[in-house]
């Protein structure tokens, strides 16, 4: 019986690549989004005759969607973890890693907060609960509105190594399924706090700097703000035909303007 079952779903991820063919199907990260649907558009305008679907819902459901086959590439803001590793090889597939950008991870309040700077350990005691007064870090006496990212999340698992220092986020935080989501919700409570990719900031919000130092473009690549990471594509195998020239365009110093247009860090500096 048990080797009937490997056999159904056997097929059944076969049937699922095959579908894939012709097509390029980009599942994953929310912060990788906005740089995917940007290439998108510009590669799909020189490749009409190639298929091209977008979405996010996170880095942890795009790398199970190219185990399960649903894609044929899956965005990460965080690099594989072993465990997913061994699930996917366990199913035959077998991820590769690709660079495409770099991005800072930027605390976010509401505009009319007086807060301009934090040093990571006051980040870490407002995570935790144990901050919970704007007064104590210097800003207005009231509640401070924990904004979060949910477990999924590359974004949430990168501030949970580099601020939290694997420390639970207290249960009072409200949790977020999006970068766009958090972005929203610190727009429209002035009590708030919460944390974005550096290419989803917008006048709706004020980032803070983290122990003096500003998000830019600059601070990031040489890694002088504190919590920056790269961010990937994953493809199953090395690429091949329409899969491979996605990649390649994402690379070409056309792809890296279209990144750093969308708000995040080229990888190589670009003119």
């Amino acid at each position: 019986m048990k080797k009937l079952w490997v056999i159904v779903f056997s097929l059944i991820l076969l049937f699922a690549q095959n579908s894939l063919a012709g097509k390029i199907v980009i599942k994953g990260s929310t912060t990788v989004l906005p740089i995917v649907q940007a290439i998108g558009e510009v590669f799909g305008k020189q490749h009409p005759e190639i298929k091209i679907s977008i979405s996010g819902g996170g880095s942890g459901n795009g790398i199970k969607a190219l185990i399960d086959g649903t894609c044929n590439i899956a965005t990460s803001s965080r690099f594989i973890k072993e465990k997913e590793v061994k699930m996917a090889i366990d199913e035959g597939i077998y991820p590769v890693p690709h660079k495409i950008a770099l991005d800072g991870i930027v605390p976010i309040v509401h505009p009319s907060n007086p807060i301009e700077d934090l040093t990571l350990n006051q980040l870490r005691n407002i995570y935790i609960g144990k901050t919970r007064n704007w007064k104590e870090v210097g800003g207005f006496d009231h509640s401070i509105v924990v904004v979060s990212r949910d477990t999924s999340s590359g974004t949430y698992e990168v501030w949970e190594e580099k601020v939290m220092h694997k420390k639970r986020v207290t249960p009072r935080a409200l949790l977020q399924t999006s970068n766009g989501t958090v972005l929203q919700t610190v727009a429209h409570n002035k009590w708030a706090i919460g944390y974005v990719g550096i290419g989803y900031l917008n006048k709706q919000v004020k980032a803070i700097k983290i122990n003096g130092v500003i998000a830019t473009k600059d601070t990031v690549r040489i890694g002088k703000f504190p919590i920056t990471r790269p961010l990937f594509i994953f493809t199953n195998g090395w690429p091949k035909g329409e899969i491979n020239s996605f990649i390649n365009f994402v690379l070409s110093p056309i792809g890296q303007k279209i990144v750093e247009k969308s708000g995040y860090v080229a990888i190589y500096p670009i003119k």
